[in-house]
């Protein structure tokens, strides 16, 4: 019988940053997922690939989770003598194009049928407040915010952007932006030599291992907004000096509530570094992909190939 184990693995970042696996696993005799194996993998490790193989191999690993895009641009494998971003005849180009201006002109059309309600209604909109009202509207299903407005009016590029990029947008721009000050963008810390050094990694993979690609900010909104963890504690875990302090407390809810159990060497690991930190929370949405309770893109967004998940969580 296949085990019930997935794993999750933070590359985003610098040529010289280290990475580390986590993998959980499920023990159904204590019913109880564990954190099973934490292992740091260095950059130039002699015979690293083969660390990497024999882990993914000693543990019959089949999944695997990781925070950078494993799909392209639509202009990276683009044959066409190029129109020019306005006229791109790419299906999915011109898909987004017709979202961006129809999201605009139905906000246009809400602003002339009644400008007095409309202002109400967004500076409404403009005093929410994550930590009370965390289900909130997504972006593309109310009026839009003004910082949202600009984002679209800056339009869709197909040569930095994937479909994917926008899809977020629509779900979760204004909440990223009010809880972490950005918003999502597929290679805004994806460095050229990271995607070449996971390339060149791949390659040593077994050929039955199936790759995910997920985002540490998405996966700590849901679980914010099912109320696992606070705002307060997910702001907290960029404080250089109280960091630790932050992710134990957010680790503890994690355990408590969906069911987890770290080991006292694996937590301390957890809490003093960053990157095993964000390994954690992407083999928590690899655990939500065993559970079923997963949002995945349309269509549209080359979700096939990208196998992009949004964890979902319910505490207990």
């Amino acid at each position: 019988m296949e085990k019930k184990n997935i794993a999750g693995m933070s590359m985003k970042g610098g040529k010289k940053d280290n990475f580390f696996f986590c993998l959980l696993e499920y023990f159904p005799k204590k019913e109880r997922w564990f954190l099973n194996s934490l292992l740091q993998v260095k950059e130039h490790q002699e015979d690293e690939d083969d660390v990497i193989r024999k882990w993914v191999e000693n543990f019959y690993l089949k999944k695997l989770v990781l925070d950078f895009p494993l799909t392209l641009p639509p202009c990276y494998d683009c044959k066409l003598s190029c129109p020019g971003l306005n006229h791109c005849p790419k299906k999915n180009v011109k898909t987004i194009r017709t979202m961006i201006d129809s999201l605009i002109e139905s906000d246009k059309l809400k602003k002339a049928g009644n400008p007095k309600r409309y202002e109400q209604e967004r500076n409404k909109d403009d005093e929410f407040d994550f930590s009370r009202d965390v289900m909130k509207r997504p972006t593309d299903k109310h009026i839009l915010s003004r910082p949202f407005k600009r984002r679209l009016k800056k339009g869709f590029l197909p040569y930095w952007n994937r479909p994917l990029d926008f899809w977020v947008w629509t779900k979760y721009y204004d909440q990223q932006l009010e809880v972490f000050n950005n918003s999502f963008d597929s290679f805004g810390k994806a460095s050229l030599m990271i995607l070449s050094r996971f390339n060149y990694l791949k390659r040593h993979f077994p050929k039955d291992l199936k790759l995910f690609e997920s985002n540490i900010q998405l996966a700590l909104l849901e679980l914010l907004r099912a109320k696992i963890i606070t705002r307060k504690e997910v702001q907290g875990l960029g404080d250089f000096k109280a960091g630790a302090d932050f992710r134990h407390k957010v680790i503890k809810n994690i355990e408590k509530k969906l069911n987890i159990f770290i080991y006292n060497p694996d937590l301390e690991i957890l809490e003093t570094s960053p990157r095993a930190f964000d390994s954690f929370i992407l083999a928590l949405a690899g655990q939500r992909i065993q559970l079923g309770q997963v949002e995945r893109p349309p269509a549209w967004t080359f979700a096939e190939k990208s196998q992009f998940v949004i964890p979902l969580f319910s505490s207990k």
